[in-house]
């Protein structure tokens, strides 16, 4: 299992899948190939289905069409068996392809070809479960956040620390910002709104209000192509900073512990990311907003003293309560239902903590086996409610 840094990643939406990944894809094919006198890249799948909406030409567009001219090809009706995100990136001399790289984005930013199946950055965990962790904890005397400390070393803290500035200022950044959406469904940002009502409410109404508030402000920021952390990724992105933004102001919890409910988050994250799919092409928004509320969920436990098996609860609730959520944005755009769903989820997660702490931290279902029904109910889920915009709510729109 690798290191958190490759979970959260820093970088501008709206999708960690659709956007960030093809982008750095036409970086690292602008090194094997940056003598082409062209440039054409085929988008298969989901990624030709949405892309448009999730800006994925503008952002290979950008990498590419400042060295040689560059043609997108759109074909959504070819799904590549590995991954539906798939990319043909080709370099042109006399218009003959000198050079080719099939490759996909999979989830998080993170890529993958048909040689190295996909990235594969050290892997630095040598417990990949949360059932095999959470027996280490009790046996060791520890929580789930000093395994990361263990595994990844002082050095994360410092990344981790990075992670939750980003965080906040994007935070601050969406509550600063008025008008509509771009995207052409003239969605208008609601996060300052949210947060000038909660202080007009009693106590339990403005709490919720504000972790609203949050939550609408990092997808709305995300949206609009606004500097984000993947949480673990840029549509699900609102989640687990409202929630620890929230309790960070409300609850004066210092910022190291903040750092370490992060870890914590991550460690859950990490689980899904292993032994199932954060991408909403393959498994659909259980991926995304399912583990985002699962990862909150465990990072607020934490922070209110929650045992392992209190954490592990809180978390399992929080992703087993999103399980066969589809991914069907209206329009190939990242708002409807996106953002309303980050800010239903950080509610959610709350929840769930508070639903665990009550409890002895004793259930029946395991974290990993909730990971574990995800990646199946993903892969059984029609093509059409993973990240086409072919079915579902974008259909019904379009219908109206």
């Amino acid at each position: 299992m690798e290191s958190l840094k490759e979970l959260y990643r820093i970088g501008h939406g709206p999708s960690s899948s659709h956007t960030m990944g093809p982008k750095r894809a036409a970086e690292l094919f602008l090194q094997r190939c940056p003598d082409a006198e062209a440039y054409r890249v085929t988008l298969y799948g989901s990624l030709a289905a949405t892309g448009k909406g999730h800006l994925t030409d503008t952002a290979i567009l950008s990498t590419l069409q400042p060295h040689a001219p560059t043609e997108i090809v759109w074909r959504p009706d070819v799904v590549p068996s590995l991954h539906p995100n798939g990319m043909l990136f080709e370099g042109l001399r006399s218009e003959k392809a000198v050079e080719s790289w099939e490759v996909y984005s999979i989830g998080g930013g993170a890529l993958a070809d048909a040689t190295t199946k996909r990235e594969v950055p050290p892997s630095i965990y040598p417990m990949t479960t949360i059932s095999e962790i959470k027996a280490w904890c009790y046996r060791e005397g520890k929580t789930y956040w000093e395994y990361v400390d263990d595994c990844e070393g002082p050095e994360i803290w410092d990344y981790l620390d990075t992670v939750w500035t980003t965080m906040c200022e994007t935070i601050r950044q969406g509550l600063n910002n008025d008008g509509v959406l771009p995207g052409g469904l003239k969605v208008a940002r609601k996060a300052a709104t949210y947060f000038v009502k909660s202080k007009s409410y009693s106590d339990s109404l403005s709490s919720r209000a504000k972790i609203y508030a949050y939550a609408l402000a990092t997808s709305e920021e995300n949206a609009s192509g606004g500097r984000v952390v993947t949480a673990p990724t840029c549509g699900s992105s609102g989640v687990v900073p409202a929630v620890l933004y929230h309790l960070a102001t409300s609850r004066d919890f210092l910022r190291i512990r903040i750092l370490r409910a992060l870890a914590t988050a991550g460690l859950f994250g990490n689980v899904a990311k292993t032994h199932s799919s954060i991408s909403g092409a393959e498994v659909g928004c259980q991926g995304e907003v399912g583990v985002a509320c699962a990862m909150a969920a465990a990072a607020a436990c934490q922070l209110f003293g929650g045992t392992p098996s209190q954490i592990e609860y809180a978390a399992e609730m929080g992703l087993e309560h999103h399980l066969g959520l589809t991914c069907d944005p209206v329009c190939g755009l990242v708002q409807v239902p996106c953002i309303e769903r980050n800010a239903i989820a950080a509610a959610r997660a709350l929840d769930a903590n508070i639903y665990a702490t009550l409890s002895d931290g004793s259930h029946l279902v395991s974290y990993d086996k909730v990971v574990e029904v995800m990646n199946e109910t993903g892969h059984n889920l029609p093509s059409l409610y993973r990240e086409t915009s072919e079915c579902g709510l974008a259909k019904q729109y379009r219908n109206e």
